[in-house]
């Protein structure tokens, strides 16, 4: 007897999920609200961030936020506002790129890997636990030295350390997959491994990809306020958060509070934002994570 589709079974309504889709869809506004300031932050400011600190000569450092510089300026004469506004542009640009080239790296590799076996596989999982053991900020720092700063370098260094978790994900699901029926009936009809991999491997093995692709963006935000804060990741010029963190540590004592406070607060929402809509995504998609809570 065959059992008829429920949209609320397929779904899990209940109140553990609903919160679940909540969380997905507060993480998901954040993360769309700081992608629309990150696009039009070049209209929303008078460029300020672009001015030589000679030209605030007229005006004392360290001013508090004011009509004039809503979020204060700093000691170079910067205004906050300003940097924090195109931090988000930064932010992206770099986690965007990290991701896009873990993605592109790790998850041919994992189907490779998982779907020919033998040597292939022994050597790629040898590599990819190798690099997966170190921690991420670690490597990215070790890395960071090694490529130099700027966004390129800054997104070489961070996708390194995330290669290996899409590699071992797909690669899971590519072992549970290839044993399935139809791949057995591709192969029988003469399909060869590119066909495979990409015509009917391909979508059933990455569904768990965009939940780790939110993750890995909240993580590598993290990663490179790090290290921006230790003067490894951007050119110390740049409208970076950890940048401008660094440059604010020495103001903190004196109760200059602003020039650390607001980078901070964009940080820690661009983190909070993507780490929601990373873990409501996890929930959703996976029902054995769901029914475990």
């Amino acid at each position: 007897m065959t059992s008829r589709f429920s949209p609320i079974k397929f779904f899990n309504l209940s109140s553990k999920s609903t919160i679940s889709m909540q969380m997905m869809w507060v993480g998901l506004t954040i993360t769309v609200l700081l992608i629309l300031i990150a696009i039009l932050s070049p209209f929303l400011e008078n460029l300020r961030l672009l001015q030589t600190p000679t030209e605030f000569l007229s005006n004392p450092i360290h001013q508090s936020p004011s009509f004039e510089h809503w979020f204060g300026t700093n000691r170079q004469g910067y205004d906050v506002f300003s940097r924090t506004l195109f931090g988000v542009q930064v932010a992206l640009k770099v986690v965007i790129l990290a991701t896009a080239l873990s993605l592109i790296l790790g998850v041919p590799l994992g189907m490779i890997s998982g779907y020919l076996g033998g040597r292939i596989d022994k050597i790629l999982i040898f590599f990819m636990d190798t690099v997966y053991t170190l921690p991420g900020l670690l490597l990215s720092i070790t890395l960071a030295f090694v490529v130099g700063r700027g966004i390129l370098n800054a997104a070489i260094a961070l996708s390194i350390a995330y290669i290996p978790q899409y590699y071992r994900v797909v690669r899971n699901h590519t072992v549970s997959v290839k044993t399935e029926l139809f791949i057995e009936a591709a192969r029988a009809m003469g399909a060869n491994t590119w066909t495979v991999l990409t015509r009917y491997l391909f979508l059933n093995v990455i569904q768990s990809v965009p939940v780790l692709l939110a993750l890995n963006a909240a993580d590598a935000v993290l990663v490179l306020g790090g290290l921006g804060f230790l003067g490894l990741g951007l050119p110390p010029e740049t409208a970076e958060w950890g940048n401008d963190l660094r440059l604010a540590l020495d103001a903190l004592p004196t109760g200059i509070w602003w020039t650390a406070f607001f980078p901070g607060c964009a940080l820690t929402l661009m983190v909070v934002g993507l780490s929601l809509l990373g873990e409501g995504l996890n929930e959703f998609v996976n029902p054995k994570l769901r029914n475990q809570k």
